[in-house]
């Protein structure tokens, strides 16, 4: 499986640099996928509610929202990939030039048209060169099947989509990012809330790994006997 190499600069938008902030308060996900899934739309979609068909290639939109998830206000940050990762020839290059995004990102969608098999095949190295990126298991992925409306022109079963999602360990999901406006919404939410859970568990561990523990009371009967077997071995 296979990306190609690109025939122009691969740029990412500045990342803006982020305050520390508590735990939950700030969210960076990462959208990737190849050319013409539909990236962009969704993430619009999701941050206006606005549908957008056409979008002139893109050297890599950094988006910053305030988003409204379960009662409070979350700074999510989402990095819009280009549309330049295909199937057919050498993805080094593309994979090293995704290597500080991947980086900086804390949650991923790996989205790929249900009407275009190639994208879906790029699915998989994209998930392969996460996990080296971030080893841990945690590190929320979701697999997107896009333009669930076409179904005429469909060449990704449900199905497969589904055994991939299983075999990776991901959450896959279909949508329709021009009719289905709630189903965006949800899935950025879920990871969204997938990040937060994983940060609120990090910091958690922080907590726990600096509490030095309290050395426990020595046990004065096990003190007795060892000076006793001190003292019998002497009169010996």
């Amino acid at each position: 499986m296979r990306l190609p190499s690109m025939s122009q600069p691969f740029l990412l938008a500045p990342i803006a640099e982020c305050p520390p902030g508590p735990p939950g308060a700030q969210v960076r996900l990462a959208v990737l996928g190849a050319r013409g899934v539909g990236k962009s739309a969704m993430t619009v979609r999701f941050l206006t509610k606005r549908f957008i068909g056409d979008y002139e290639p893109n050297t890599g939109n950094l988006y910053s929202r305030l988003v409204h998830l379960d009662g409070d206000h979350v700074a999510v940050q989402i990095q819009d990939t280009p549309g330049c990762i295909q199937a057919q020839e050498d993805c080094v290059q593309v994979l090293d030039s995704l290597s500080r995004c991947v980086k900086w990102a804390e949650g991923f969608l790996l989205v790929y048209s249900i009407t275009d098999y190639s994208s879906y095949q790029a699915v998989q190295p994209l998930y392969q060169h996460i996990r080296k990126v971030h080893p841990d298991a945690r590190t929320p992925i979701i697999i997107v099947g896009n333009k669930a409306d076409l179904l005429h022109a469909r060449q990704v079963q449900a199905k497969e989509g589904l055994q991939l999602a299983d075999e990776l360990g991901c959450l896959f999901l279909e949508i329709s990012t021009s009719e289905d406006s709630q189903g965006v919404c949800d899935v950025f939410q879920y990871l969204c809330k997938e990040v937060s859970k994983l940060q609120h568990a990090g910091s958690t561990d922080r907590r726990r790994s600096s509490i030095i523990p309290r050395p426990k009371s020595p046990n004065m009967q096990d003190l007795k006997r060892r000076f006793k077997q001190a003292l019998s071995s002497k009169v010996k």
